[in-house]
């Protein structure tokens, strides 16, 4: 699996995560340790968060699997509905993965290496048909987003539902 200069998590592998400079082994550097931190001078450091790589960008993505799907001719096939029905076929697939093991932390450091290619493969054909259903009903993704985290902002500000998991209608004001 390519790194792109990460581990296998998407955390990178020469960042020193410890405010003191020391750059000991521990959890947090190789994206087992889900917990905050406390190195020896009191201030809490939090794990590397995850990032992703820059490219193939989203709109790299939708042509990639455009070129695919004119090249056999599938577009016939590949209409909205089917699209959404494969999507949540593919979802079903990531359950599964999941499926029976209890809670999972971040960064998944029980799992083999066999397993996350598993899930890098099942989430890729959720994403790539999410991709397409997008384009098909043109549905500017990325736009979308930015509209729908703006949405969000009003709906959960932080002020009222910080550290709350409660659905915004049951917040006062």
């Amino acid at each position: 699996m390519a790194t792109n200069g990460k581990d296998s998590r998407g955390l990178k592998d020469d960042v020193c995560v410890h405010s003191n400079g020391s750059c000991k082994e521990s959890a947090a550097m190789n994206g087992a340790a889900t917990e905050a931190e406390t190195p020896s001078n009191g201030a809490e450091v939090r794990p590397q968060r995850f990032t992703f790589s820059p490219a193939p960008s989203m709109e790299d993505i939708r042509r990639m699997q455009a070129e695919f799907t004119d090249e056999r001719d599938w577009n016939k096939f590949h209409q909205p509905r089917n699209l959404l029905l494969a999507m949540v076929g593919e979802v079903g697939e990531v359950a599964e993965l999941f499926q029976w093991r209890g809670e999972v932390a971040e960064g998944l450091p029980d799992w083999t290496e066999p397993e996350r290619e598993q899930l890098a493969h099942e989430l890729s054909d959720v994403l790539i048909y999410l991709v397409e259903l997008a384009e098909k009903c043109r549905v500017d993704l990325p736009q979308a987003v930015l509209r729908k985290m703006a949405l969000n902002r009003l709906k959960y500000p932080a002020s009222k539902v910080h550290g709350s998991a409660k659905k915004y209608t049951e917040y006062k004001d």
